[in-house]
Order: structure tokens, then C-alpha cells, then sequence
């Protein structure tokens, strides 16, 4: 089992959320978050001052999946949240120990993303 965990563009949500879909991939929990990449900083001016926005809003989605699964949502995140421009982002794949789903006591693979069938 792993957690995929994506920061991505907030105006990509819609079309990786999709790309899950139809990749069968189901179970994620989003955030709205700040970060700073490798991009660079934006300087602005307010009222008269010089300000550097080093944060920019971003999205994270945290999906747990069963071995099956990893490669198939790295390549629905990849293909749906890249522009090619700097800031679009990065996929972490972490391991996890153990999953318990609360409302019936499920464990670990059949806690998460199903095995694929077939």
C-alpha cells in the first residue's frame, strides 16, 4: 500500500479529479494549501511597497492505493495536471504501514482502492 500524495495547480483540480475517475481510482482527500517551489518570487507593489509573494496557492490531494494502483494514478495526476510550466507541481509516493477503515473494521488493501479485477 501507498499514499500518493500530488500538490497541484488549483485551476487543474477538475481535470485530475476526472483523470482519477476514469483510472478508477476512488478515496482521496483534497486541501487547499500554500507552498513554495522552485519557481520564482513574484514581487507586487501595495501601497507603494514593495512586497515578494514567496507563497502561492496550490492543492493537495492525498490518495491511499493499494500496489495496483500506484502507477495508474501518478499517470492520471501527471496527465491531467501538466502545462509544462514551472509551478505545476510535485507527486510524493510514500509507504504505509497499515489502514483501518472505520465504519466496518477493514484492513489494509481492502481498507483502500480496490485490487483491480481481472
Amino acid at each position: 500500500m501507498k499514499m500518493v500524495m500530488a500538490i497541484i495547480r488549483p485551476e487543474r483540480l477538475n481535470d485530475v479529479l476526472e483523470a482519477l475517475f476514469k483510472a478508477e481510482v476512488r478515496g482521496l482527500t483534497i486541501s487547499r494549501v500554500q507552498g513554495h517551489g522552485g519557481g520564482t518570487e513574484r514581487v507586487e507593489t501595495y501601497r507603494g511597497t514593495t512586497v515578494k509573494m514567496g507563497l502561492y496557492d496550490k492543492v493537495k490531494i492525498e490518495i491511499g492505493v493499494s500496489e495496483d494502483f500506484v502507477e495508474p494514478t501518478i499517470q492520471a495526476i501527471l496527465a491531467a495536471a501538466r502545462t509544462g510550466d514551472v509551478g505545476d507541481g510535485k507527486i510524493f509516493v510514500l509507504p504505509v504501514e497499515r489502514v483501518v477503515r472505520i465504519r466496518s473494521g477493514e484492513e489494509n488493501e481492502a481498507a483502500v482502492t480496490p485490487l483491480r479485477q481481472g
